[in-house]
């Protein structure tokens, strides 16, 4: 006769224990977002951080929307969107200016550019930032095309901003500018590209732009993949083939993950997202994820919204255990308030270098929202978003 039992074994409590722990910091990521996010809509980017305090990134917002949207927080991420479309309908003069002197042949400096970043406020004035990123238009189309997708919302409510947006994104898709982390402006950056690709088939498919609209944005992305596959590939030893940081580098970059998921540059089953995804596990990949090889910022930590990425990447794989581990490292890596870091000094690339960037901004961005946006993207995906009656 068997003898009873009394309560779950211990291996089941402790997932149990550990899945509280996981949706209670989702909780706390929602709060975080909901409670910073600016009375006009913007999100800011961390609200502390020296250098990024007062200011919206199109690409941080776009990301941290979309975790807002998975955790059902309509109305924040509607206001996001409202924000972001008066932003762009403001320039609607200076887009339409760019494009023509573009057509006409002129080479347009970079500082002339639109920005990827905005005061919370809309603000006008001069910025020094290494500001000419086109990737944040491609993010924004996606995460707005994206969030009324998933909640039956009508795109004509921002209407205005899409149409500047996809203007500006199909004419300019081509120009070199600055990466995600406003480096390089000289080069042509693959994940730059594939946003712009999601972002130009999102809007193509979503049947609220014009029959001319829609079809240059089809035709942008069409030719956007033609090239990254020509010209952003590399074969390393052994035959393995992956995406390169920009066109014509031997390097990766962990936000090469993006062309997969979300952006939909490679199919999840393409042997050469497989091969991306390899080469920056086999790189970048400590159990938290690195920007890039080279990366001195703060000494060259360990970011916690790429290693959400990477998750999120294995999850599309099907590779549940290793998304699971993912997006405990980053539980991990909170701080006691459950608070998420821009990047942790976990296995620094050049320790050395982490005190000059101390003494010139203070310390690491804590909280910053595209990591508490992308902890609940990975969660969700995970399943492990708190029920709707217990948020």
């Amino acid at each position: 006769m068997s003898t009873p039992t009394e309560g779950p074994a211990p291996a089941t409590k402790l997932r149990a224990a550990d899945d509280t722990r996981l949706r209670g910091l989702a909780r706390v990521s929602h709060a975080v977002i909901a409670g910073e996010q600016a009375p006009g809509g913007a999100y800011p980017a961390s609200p502390a951080f020296s250098a990024y305090r007062g200011y919206s990134w199109l690409r941080d917002g776009g990301f941290t929307a979309e975790g807002m949207s998975r955790y059902g927080d309509v109305a924040s991420v509607d206001r996001f969107h409202d924000w972001v479309n008066r932003v762009l309908a403001r320039r609607r003069g200076q887009v339409d200016e760019l494009v023509a002197r573009a057509a006409a042949g002129e080479a347009i400096p970079p500082e002339q550019m639109l920005p990827t970043r905005f005061h919370l406020d809309d603000v006008d004035e001069h910025d020094d930032w290494w500001n000419f990123q086109t990737d944040g238009y491609g993010t924004w189309l996606w995460s707005v095309v994206t969030h009324a997708r998933r909640h039956g919302l009508d795109l004509s409510r921002w209407r205005a901003g899409i149409e500047i947006a996809t203007d500006y994104a199909t004419a300019f898709w081509d120009v070199p500018c600055y990466d995600w982390w406003e480096e390089h402006v000289e080069e042509q950056h693959v994940s730059t590209l594939g946003a712009l690709y999601g972002g130009l088939v999102a809007v193509a498919d979503a049947r609220v732009l014009d029959v001319v609209r829609t079809d240059a944005a089809r035709e942008a992305a069409d030719t956007i993949r033609t090239k990254v596959l020509r010209h952003g590939v590399r074969e390393a030893i052994g035959g393995r083939r992956h995406l390169v940081k920009w066109l014509g580098s031997p390097a990766v970059d962990a936000s090469l993950a993006s062309c997969i998921v979300p952006f939909g540059l490679l199919a999840v089953a393409d042997p050469l997202a497989a091969g991306t995804l390899d080469e920056i596990r086999d790189h970048l990949d400590g159990g938290g994820v690195h920007r890039f090889a080279a990366d001195v910022f703060y000494g060259g930590g360990q970011w916690l919204l790429l290693t959400c990425l990477l998750g999120w990447n294995e999850h599309a794989a099907g590779d549940d255990d290793a998304a699971l581990a993912r997006l405990r490292w980053v539980a991990d890596h909170a701080d006691p308030d459950g608070r998420m870091p821009e990047q942790v000094p976990d296995r620094l690339l050049r320790p050395e270098g982490r005190d000059h960037w101390i003494g010139q901004w203070g310390p690491v961005a804590n909280p910053l929202l595209w990591s508490h946006g992308m902890y609940l993207i990975l969660a969700d995906e995970l399943g492990l978003l708190p029920a709707p009656d217990q948020r």
